[in-house]
């Protein structure tokens, strides 16, 4: 007769293998699913229009935009500073380099300027987080805020001209056909994946968000890869400034408008799990596709853009819902 060990051995032995092939399939499932979009989203997209896709069409703000938020959603984290960084970051570039308000002339000093005023955002977000202790999604939505409020005390209320030919350029220039603001996002993606597969900071963020209390055992210094997630993040977001002044050729206040949700939604809908610890800036990049191409896909099908927000709202509904693993999560606040 079996003991009650060989018993349940036995079960183990013949429940686990199809659980573990289930579990692994379901995730493989839902790491290919955006992928499926994607190409779907082109075939169809592609018989109604052949010339429609191609490179160009490639959103160089909200890559990005993105690009950084990755390394925030991967923790488990959110960050609502994108506006409100993005509005301080162009809002720096414009009135250091030449401009119609002020004498300044700086050159490309400017976009350092700028790029270092979104990585100190985002570093005192990461600050005001760890160190007060509060949710990431408090601490970030007041630094949006402060952004904005900074931005309309700095421009006085009005949109303000970019008059440096050579900023200017990241729009209106092209290289091998592509915008130059084009090449500085996917310069940023590249960037991003470096950092996130093959440095120590990276896989610290990833396992963040699959385990904080394990990593912390682990000896990783969790506060101090929070604040640099945060800064990183402001990193990007100063870049995004930058592109978003050249492309419009001025800055204003709410030039930040819209920016979040759109980061947001490319960020879930390339796979990326809110609660954290699966996904990443390649997933993120196949977001951005996916979003942009069904965006111009439905301005070349005369969709309403009231239909489109419908649309692109039902869509983040129906990425989350696939990213998540409802049988493990056993609570939804």
């Amino acid at each position: 007769m079996k003991s009650v060990s060989d018993i349940e051995r036995t079960t183990l032995m013949t429940f686990l293998p199809g659980r573990i092939a289930t579990m692994l399939g379901g995730k493989r499932w839902r790491s290919l699913a955006p992928l499926a979009v994607l190409a779907v989203l082109c075939a169809l997209i592609t018989i109604a229009n052949p010339n429609f896709i191609e490179l160009r069409n490639l959103a160089a703000v909200p890559l990005t935009l993105a690009m950084g938020l990755t390394f925030i959603i991967l923790m488990g984290s959110i960050d609502l500073s994108v506006e409100g960084t993005l509005s301080v970051a162009a809002m720096v570039v414009v009135l250091l380099a030449a401009n119609d308000s002020n004498g300044n002339d700086y050159g490309w000093w400017a976009v350092l300027a700028a790029i270092a005023s979104g990585t100190v955002m985002g570093l005192i977000s990461g600050l005001v987080q760890t160190m007060l202790r509060i949710p990431s999604f408090m601490a970030t939505l007041g630094m949006w805020f402060i952004g904005l409020g900074l931005s309309v005390y700095m421009l006085g209320g009005s949109a303000i001209r970019l008059n440096d030919a050579s900023i200017r350029d990241l729009a209106l220039h092209r290289f091998l056909g592509l915008p130059l603001a084009v090449w500085v996002a996917l310069g940023a993606f590249v960037f991003a994946a470096i950092i996130q597969y093959h440095t120590r900071l990276g896989r610290h963020i990833l396992a963040i968000g699959g385990d904080e209390d394990v990593t912390k055992l682990s000896g990783v210094n969790v506060t101090r890869v929070r604040i640099a997630a945060f800064a990183l993040a402001g990193f990007f977001f100063g870049i995004a400034g930058v592109l978003a002044a050249a492309q419009l050729g001025q800055s204003h206040a709410v030039i930040g408008d819209g920016r979040l949700f759109a980061a947001v939604t490319a960020v879930v809908v390339g796979g990326t799990a809110l609660t954290g610890g699966e996904g990443g800036v390649v997933n993120t990049l196949i977001g951005v596709l996916i979003v942009t191409v069904l965006a111009n896909g439905m301005i070349l099908l005369g969709i309403s853009p009231y239909i489109q927000q419908t649309v692109q709202g039902l869509m983040i509904i129906a990425a989350v819902a696939l990213s998540l693993d409802r049988v493990r999560l056993k609570i939804v606040k």
